[in-house]
């Protein structure tokens, strides 16, 4: 079969990332490939419960010294093997093929067309009979490879997709690799597995997960495959985990993983399928489910949208909800400790899922399965990507860090819209009469980064649907005459965000609050988006308007659920604008309190209450600072009270420049002596006079109009500075006092003065 060294090394099983996964590699470490004397890209032999070949590579440095093996899940699957398990790796041959046949593995597949695609994606890569390969496109791989070894493991693009197929025979028996002279034959239909299952979902297919998959395999794997540590330790095996967190994680994917790694009978239960017509029929459905699994364990079963057949019995009215719950209550304390059946349950809301089902020895345990970070949203795109040819500069990291709050199904729309693109372009070149497209067309197919620039303007993050989420396009550079401003901001938010070890290192915490306050149309809104962009992160707009309900309690929810979802896609930005109308001090009123009283209580829980913010931000704006509750300007709260006061002549000299930028100036314009004549203007009000000197250009109705001197001098007459004398004064004076005021109580605020005694129940009086 093949030439197999005398020397024999067992090792144990574990995982390959992603990025690496598809390409038929083995990462062994530097001492077992000195001992079977290995060279990078040498063949080596895989025995399992099966044998499979793959080719060697150096182990990551974090793996040197330890006695692994890190392969994908088609070679885990291919061998026979979990992650876990212990194989056999010794060193092989490879003799070149007379005769390839591939079948696709999976359903609903058909192929058809020239197999040269195939033999190129395919040539030099070890195969035998009964393997299952998957294409993959061609993809920048590890830079410390060989250059050799990179383009021997980096084939041509075969489709706009990762395709697994079976190597269904091979001529001659054993150990072969595709060559020139090779004959390709290709079945269009699926070639049915002999054996009762095969992995077509894999821990390879999940990214932005390590820790989840980890904590669900001691729950879940471990007793399936192990279950006599569990009996000498003499204890139970977890029974039932539950799996939550926002639509999109990949809560049923990873269960179905979980099924595959374990070689565990897999049973499927969508919560409204259960539900029967009949009297006791919903209950006989799950019976039966259970009963099933029993026999055929181990086994695993998946409840989806549990929250669906098992509510809070005291919230439903029907009699049959209250028997379906209980009915899946005395299931799940009726399987026996060693019978080898686990149950899983998923979804969007644990919080509606009836308390008794929530206890160690139905669901032992809870896992959040929450929205990927920066790596993570990295791991997904390149699995999404795997079978995809990329152009040169499409950058998987920067687009990584540009798709924040976005699961791994919003990763998987944006990879597909981003294909899509690149089919749009070609659509004048197809004949759609055809049957068949050229080979030619096929292999000029190539997603560019511009095909994933236009797919992210249409694929939004959809655990933020509810509220407005957008990542600001302002930067620090569009910001001109608030550097005070601008530099706290800095230090106050970006810092902590993209430096998060630091403020550790130190032991302090980072500001959970900023204040901006000042006039009008001075850039406080502008500051707020710079900051969220410069800091790489969400950003969430909101307004009084929409978290004020005249409905009772929906105000504190809105605000209760604004913090919640932006703790899902953090790091993230809340900004929200005329604070002043939404915290204004409270105990003013007699009687029931009012709404924005308890929006103030609200907010002052989530600030500072028993579940901390991390990672989360917020901003807020007013031109009356005086009017908001003294609670909220403590440290710890707002943290930092930033004025933001007109700019002075330099700054207004820079706002100016920003703002004609791309406007045809005249010579005789000088922007200095603008800002030098336009004392108290804001970035609003210079802004305005540069739109009224832009009109006054196009009055003229020439063909290029040109921005003159004399342009300008009319605007000036024609606008004025919204910022008065009286008005700077006022916030001079607030400024002053403004923390000092913050302790002391104002009038009326938390007691009883003669004048509302007077005005009567209700203050009816004045």
């Amino acid at each position: 079969m093949a030439d197999v060294d005398t020397k024999t090394n067992r090792v144990q099983v574990a995982s390959l990332p992603p990025s690496d996964s598809g390409r038929g590699i083995a990462r062994l470490p530097d001492a077992l490939m000195q001992s079977l004397a290995l060279s990078e890209g040498d063949l080596v032999a895989i025995t399992g419960k099966r044998m499979t070949p793959a080719r060697a590579i150096r182990a990551y440095n974090e793996d040197q010294g330890l006695d692994i093996i890190r392969i994908d899940g088609l070679l885990r699957s291919n061998a026979g093997v979990g992650a876990g398990d212990f194989v056999t790796v010794d060193k092989a041959t490879s003799k070149p093929a007379k005769r390839v046949v591939f079948a696709p593995a999976q359903a609903n597949v058909r192929l058809g067309g020239s197999s040269e695609a195939l033999k190129r994606s395919f040539a030099g890569r070890p195969l035998s009979a009964g393997d299952l390969i998957a294409t993959t496109a061609q993809q920048r791989l590890d830079t410390d490879m060989p250059e050799q070894l990179r383009q021997l493991l980096g084939g041509p693009a075969f489709a706009l997709q990762e395709i697994r197929l079976k190597v269904v025979e091979t001529q001659p028996e054993g150990i072969v690799h595709i060559g020139p002279d090779t004959e390709v034959a290709l079945r269009p239909d699926r070639d049915a597995p002999k054996e009762a299952r095969r992995r077509d979902v894999t821990y390879d297919d999940l990214g932005g997960m390590t820790d989840t998959i980890d904590a669900l395999r001691e729950m879940v794997e471990l007793p399936l495959r192990h279950p006599e540590l569990f009996q000498r330790l003499g204890v139970d095996a977890p029974k039932g985990v539950l799996l939550h967190g926002p639509p999109g994680t990949g809560k049923t994917m990873l269960a179905k993983a979980v099924a595959n790694e374990s070689d565990a009978n897999f049973f499927h239960i969508a919560g409204p399928e259960v539900m029967g017509s009949a009297y006791g029929e919903s209950e006989k459905k799950l019976r039966e489910l259970f009963e099933q699994a029993s026999k055929e364990a181990p086994s695993i079963i998946f409840i989806d949208e549990i929250d669906s057949i098992a509510p809070k019995r005291d919230r439903v009215a029907g009699e049959a909800e209250k028997r379906l719950v209980a009915q899946l209550l005395t299931l799940m304390d009726g399987l026996e400790p060693r019978q080898n059946t686990v149950v899983i349950a998923a979804t969007n809301r644990p919080d509606a899922i009836d308390p008794a089902l929530r206890r160690p020895g139905r669901f032992d345990r809870e896992i959040v399965v929450g929205v990927p970070d920066e790596r993570g949203r990295r791991e997904i795109l390149g699995i999404h990507t795997r079978g995809m040819p990329l152009g040169d500069k499409v950058d998987l990291d920067e687009l990584a860090r540009k798709t924040y709050g976005m699961v791994g199904a919003d990763l998987a729309a944006l990879s597909r819209e981003a294909a899509l693109e690149t089919v749009r372009r070609l659509m004048p070149k197809l004949d759609l009469g055809n049957d068949s497209i050229p080979a030619d067309v096929l292999e000029s197919l190539a997603v560019t980064r511009e095909d994933f620039a236009e797919a992210s303007k249409r694929v939004q993050p959809s655990a933020m649907r509810e509220v407005m989420v957008q990542m600001p396009r302002v930067g620090w550079d569009d910001i001109g005459g608030l550097d005070d401003a601008r530099d706290r901001l800095k230090e106050g938010i970006e810092l902590p965000l993209r430096h998060p070890d630091a403020f550790r290192r130190l032991g302090i915490r980072p500001a959970k609050g900023f204040l901006l306050y000042g006039p009008p149309g001075t850039g406080k809104t502008l500051l707020a988006k710079a900051a969220a962009r410069e800091s790489e992160a969400n950003f969430i707009s909101t307004k009084s308007s929409d978290l004020l309900s005249k409905w009772y309690g929906e105000s504190e929810q809105q605000i209760a659920r604004l913090f919640a979802r932006a703790r899902q896609v953090a790091p993230t930005v809340i900004f929200i604008d005329e604070l002043d109308s939404l915290v204004p001090a409270r105990g003013g009123k007699l009687g029931e309190p009012a709404v924005t009283e308890r929006v103030v209580n609200t907010i002052l829980s989530e600030l500072d209450g028993l579940e901390e913010l991390n990672n989360v931000v917020l901003i807020g704006a007013t031109n009356r600072p005086n009017l908001i509750d003294p609670a909220l300007l403590r440290p710890g709260r707002f943290d930092e009270l930033i004025y933001v006061g007109p700019p002075d002549v330099a700054g207004r000299r820079r706002i100016l420049a920003i703002h004609t930028e791309k406007m045809p100036l005249h010579k005789d314009v000088d922007l200095e002596h603008l800002a030098r004549n336009s004392e108290r203007f804001t970035g609003a009000d210079l802004e305005d006079l540069v739109r009224r000197a832009g009109l006054n250009a196009l009055r003229r109705g020439e063909k290029e109009p040109i921005v003159t001197k004399a342009d300008f001098d009319e605007a000036l007459k024609e606008t004025r500075a919204s910022v008065t004398e009286k008005m700077l004064e006022e916030y001079a004076e607030i400024e002053a006092n403004l923390k000092s005021d913050a302790l002391k109580p104002k009038t009326g605020i938390g007691f009883i003065t003669p004048g509302m005694l007077e005005a009567g129940e209700g203050g009816k009086r004045g």
